[in-house]
């Protein structure tokens, strides 16, 4: 069977299993509506050169707010008050606070990418499966074909597909979060860059 056909059969079963549909059908890999961007840019984020001094290098301020910024399950809005205290110790200093915004940026964008590559082979095994209940669909028409049918067969093969159309179905329920999680992450990144820089010295 080619990959093509693979391709536009299990994209046939995400159409039945929930709302979520691959809006670029060319990319086997990626069955989100969400447009696939593999590589964040941190000059697009934060617009001012970072420059690290040795005074900051092993700072273990700047690791204690990068690591409070990088949790997701904490909201921006709780972290304000810290962040703010952090800045004021640093006098605004652009280029302490880029530097934090850097280290977040590295390490929810390395998490990010995880994700991505995640959400690749979720795809592939979700059309690998949908393959196998082809196939067994296949088999099942011929068991039922042959003279006499082949009723074990059948029933044998129905089970089959009863297990693997479940695990496929249940699977797919998670579709929609796990392709909303790099956007996610994406979001949080832009939030921390204009927390910060609205704190930067140079914002007065």
């Amino acid at each position: 069977m080619s990959n093509g056909k693979l391709i536009v059969m299990a994209l046939a079963w995400l159409g039945t299993a929930g709302p979520s549909i691959a809006a670029d059908f060319s990319d086997p890999t990626w069955p989100c509506i969400q447009r696939k961007v593999e590589d964040l840019s941190l000059g697009l984020m934060w617009p001012h050169q970072i420059s690290e001094s040795e005074s900051t290098q092993n700072s273990a301020d700047i690791d204690e707010i990068v690591g409070l910024l990088a949790l997701r399950r904490i909201e921006l809005e709780d972290l304000k008050p810290q962040v703010a205290e952090f800045a004021a110790r640093y006098n605004g200093d652009p280029d302490v606070l880029g530097l934090v915004f850097q280290r977040v940026f590295e390490t929810l964008s390395k998490r990010r990418k995880r994700i991505i590559t995640g959400i690749g082979e979720f795809s592939l095994n979700q059309i690998d499966i949908a393959e196998k209940i082809d196939l067994a669909r296949v088999e099942m028409e011929q068991a039922l074909s042959a003279d006499p049918p082949d009723y074990d067969r059948v029933d044998a093969l129905e089970e089959q597909l009863d297990w693997d159309q479940l695990i496929y179905t249940d699977r797919q329920r998670s579709i929609t979060y796990l392709c909303e999680t790099p956007q996610i992450i994406e979001r949080r990144l832009f939030a921390i860059s204009q927390m910060l820089q609205q704190l930067t010295s140079d914002q007065g």
